[in-house]
């Protein structure tokens, strides 16, 4: 299936915090602190933290599957199927989902075997992947519960919805793009402060376009 989205610009909702006030921007920011201090502190290389940041993008990618799934309303406005307008119907919404699903889980495969492949024997995963994972998990729950609501109130575009989650992996992308692996601990650091920005500015960009109210 082929799809095409023309993110056009949504209203924000007039009640959603400035993001020095937003509470869940706070806990991103302390959760990618939490998986630098393990990193450092357990001696990891680069690719063992992009483990962790690849079962963080995993996590936001069911989330945003099951979203999508639970829509009530939404609109598609700017959103083509096959290079076709489409309607807001139920087969819309299963269709774009399950396609998000196989095309996002893909593009995690692939990651996932780059990471192994470049990962060493010594690696120090276990208690320190799994404490990771679960404040990724634990964060991107309360934020899933939290954009239940707002799609429910509101009309969010089904095709920026889709969209978004790729945006998150925009860090991990450049880290093997530009092979940031052989700057040591400078390119843990440096992956870490980007992948944190990037949460962050994602979550505030998720939050202003996905609260438009104006349907198809």
């Amino acid at each position: 299936m082929k799809t095409r989205s023309r993110l056009a610009p949504r209203r924000a909702d007039e009640g959603l915090p400035f993001p020095a006030q937003d509470a869940s921007v706070w806990s991103l920011v302390l959760v990618n602190g939490i998986a630098l201090v393990v990193a450092v502190a357990g001696g990891w290389s680069l690719m063992d933290l992009m483990a962790v940041y690849w079962v963080q993008s995993v996590i936001i990618g069911i989330s945003y599957f099951a979203r999508m799934l639970q829509l009530e309303r939404f609109s598609t406005e700017n959103f083509q199927i096959n290079d076709r307008d489409v309607d807001p119907t139920p087969e819309t919404k299963r269709q774009t989902a399950f396609f998000f699903l196989f095309h996002f889980g893909f593009f995690h495969v692939g990651y996932l075997v780059f990471i192994l492949s470049e990962v060493e024997g010594r690696s120090p995963w276990g208690l320190g992947l799994l404490v990771c994972s679960l404040a990724f998990a634990i964060n991107h729950f309360f934020s899933y519960r939290y954009h239940l609501e707002v799609d429910r109130r509101g009309t969010p575009n089904i095709g920026t919805l889709m969209f978004t989650p790729y945006l998150r992996v925009v860090p991990m992308h450049l880290t093997i793009v530009f092979g940031a692996l052989a700057l040591g601990a400078t390119g843990i650091f440096v992956f870490g402060c980007l992948k944190m920005l990037a949460d962050v500015g994602m979550h505030v960009v998720e939050h202003r376009m996905l609260a438009g109210r104006k349907g198809r």
